[in-house]
């Protein structure tokens, strides 16, 4: 093993059984689909439940309101496929449109930023094709938990203070539901959501009467499409309302687009990396990147893939600006086969790689195909008081500005299936709340450029770039891992340090999602306002100074983010020879578990 050696110590272990494994970004989710496991369920109806379990929980990073990818594979056919549950732009929402709004950006924040919500048809669709279970069995977790409360997470509660002004001020609604004692909970504080509990309840009722479990589950859908929640959306979208701009706008969701929409399956992108198979998804979100830069690095020896050395970091970095550039330049709704073909080749990776070097690039420099025109993305560089505290994620920044994040849950069972799931949109502080249902619109189409002619500009009925990207790694043919992490930017960045860990460094699951991280600020922001560091590098402090001041004298803009700071990765795997099962999961924040047995 080329790699430093990880230390023996870990937070925690990693966690190894045979009969099932579940890890997520919270604890309750986690026991949820542990639950659902022990009570016969398969992993696709634990991943639902603790999905749904999620929206009560964790609301600071994702909604009913917002949208999703997962990858999996099934017992009975390992082939890895994404489910895609990223709706599109309204067919109201155009350049033109937001041009004439006086909009030089999409918002981060508010209905003009809205996506056609697509994360509840998604996790709906899984249940029927994947689960066992009834509906209703699988919503009663959530419908409980919201009706009877929960203790909301000190980042819940701190995340309302930041917003508390504007919920007062412009979004009374959202002040109704998150700070019913006219104020930012306490927290611990016991939090109850009625509406969303009795919304879930309408989809139940729906399917009452239908002679099957699947009749029951696509009357939930069409009641989500064409009954009481599409037509509340439309209402809530077209009231006017304060967006991040400071200025004030109606949304263009309909009902119309709201029934429009249909979660689909879809197969994954994959690349052959060091004896294993790693899948994502399509150009429709950044997971190639993830690819592109496995396809860099598989070229080099194993001394510079090691991201705990001086050599290693400033190796992964300068990849990681390669593959992201690339992502700018060429990913989007519709990326042509034979492009995304050229991106992947090896010969194309070597060419790439001829560029690195010993100092670090502060220039965006995509890739030159023929044929292809690259998207130049225009660039704004962060000020000093728009970077986001602590760890670079797309939460909440120093100035008060709010960003969105995300949450994550793995799943495998005793028959083999595992899945991954990489839920987000729809914050609390996304867009005010509708009242009857207990949620909010998502913020994805910020995504989008208000630019003609990028591979993601906005255009009605296109799905936007999204930065959701969790991961399946197989071996032989068959699943052995799944992973994500919250982090916009950063996810794949993120799950790199893992798979160069766990597949050439030796590490344990447990040990790879401990080790300290990294991750690269020279590529422009997914997020709302879009501006980037040029040669910016965030580290974990833990990566030591010997480290961190070679990185420096290599040219590195290195911001210290704190020693548990950056990434937020669980992982669930499974030995396909011995049926023996893992699962490890982040501690850093302390919210995220994993359980089995």
């Amino acid at each position: 093993m080329a790699f430093v050696p990880p230390s023996a110590f870990t937070t925690r272990p990693t966690l190894q059984g045979t009969f099932g494994m579940s890890a997520s970004t919270h604890w309750s989710a986690t026991g949820t689909a542990q639950s659902v496991l022990e009570r016969g369920g398969n992993a696709f109806d634990a991943a639902v439940a603790a999905g749904f379990v999620l929206h009560v929980v964790e609301p600071h990073l994702n909604g009913p309101g917002g949208d999703l990818v997962g990858i999996f594979a099934t017992a009975s056919d390992p082939t890895p496929r994404v489910l895609a549950g990223q709706g599109p732009a309204p067919d109201g929402a155009s350049i033109a449109h937001l041009r004439g709004e006086g909009l030089d950006l999409v918002p981060g924040a508010g209905a003009l930023a809205a996506a056609v919500p697509g994360a509840v048809d998604a996790w709906l669709l899984m249940l029927l094709e994947h689960g066992t279970w009834e509906l209703a069995d699988v919503l009663a977790y959530t419908i409980t938990m919201a009706r009877d409360g929960h203790p909301v997470l000190p980042r819940v509660a701190a995340t309302v203070a930041t917003v508390a002004r504007l919920f007062q001020d412009h979004w009374t609604t959202s002040a109704d539901l998150w700070m019913p004692h006219g104020r930012p909970p306490h927290p611990g504080e016991i939090i109850r959501n009625h509406a969303y509990a009795d919304t879930l309840g309408r989809l139940v009722s729906a399917g009452r009467g239908a002679r099957t479990r699947e009749a029951r589950i696509q009357a939930a859908r069409a009641e989500w499409k064409h009954g009481h929640v599409a037509r509340q959306l439309e209402a809530a979208a077209r009231r006017p309302h304060r967006h991040s701009s400071g200025t004030v706008h109606a949304g263009v969701l309909t009902a119309a687009d709201v029934a429009s929409f249909a979660a689909t399956v879809e197969p994954a992108v994959t690349l052959d990396f060091r004896g294993s198979t790693i899948a994502k998804a399509g150009p429709w979100t950044q997971g190639p990147a993830l690819l592109q830069a496995l396809a860099i690095l598989e070229g080099l020896p194993d001394e510079a893939l090691d991201p705990s050395t001086e050599l290693g970091a400033h190796t992964v970095l300068e990849v990681q600006k390669l593959a992201l550039a690339d992502r700018e330049a060429y990913y989007g709704h519709d990326v042509a086969p034979d492009l995304l073909a050229v991106l992947l080749s090896p010969d194309h990776a070597a060419r790439r790689r001829a560029l690195l070097g010993d100092e670090v690039s502060h220039r965006i420099r995509p890739s030159d195909v023929p044929g292809h025109e690259p998207f130049a993305p225009p660039l704004v560089e962060e000020g000093p008081h728009g970077v986001v505290e602590g760890a670079g994620e797309p939460t909440v920044a120093r100035d008060g500005e709010t960003r969105g994040d995300t949450c994550h849950v793995d799943v495998v069972d005793r028959w083999g299936n595992m899945v991954a799931v990489t839920p987000s949109g729809g914050w609390l502080q996304s867009s005010p709340t509708v009242p009857g249902l207990g949620f909010c619109l998502g913020t994805r189409l910020q995504m989008t450029w208000l630019t003609e002619g990028a591979p993601s500009s906005l255009r009605p009925g296109r799905r936007p770039r999204t930065t959701l990207t969790p991961t399946l790694v197989l071996r032989d043919g068959l699943p052995v891992s799944a992973l994500g992490s919250p982090g916009g930017d950063q996810q794949d960045q993120w799950q790199l340090l893992y798979l160069l860990r766990t597949i050439v460094g030796g590490y344990s699951p447990q040990q790879a999602i401990d080790a300290p991280a990294l991750h690269t600020t020279s590529v422009p922001s997914s997020f709302w306002p879009r501006t980037w560091t040029p040669g910016g590098a965030v580290v974990e402090d833990r990566l030591g100074s010997d480290v961190v001041d070679g990185l420096r004298r290599r040219g590195h803009h290195v911001t210290l983010a704190g020693e548990w700071s950056l990434g937020r990765l669980s992982s669930v795997s499974r030995d396909p020879r011995t049926g023996r099962l893992s699962a490890a999961a982040n501690p850093r924040g302390a919210q995220g578990y994993a359980a089995g047995r």
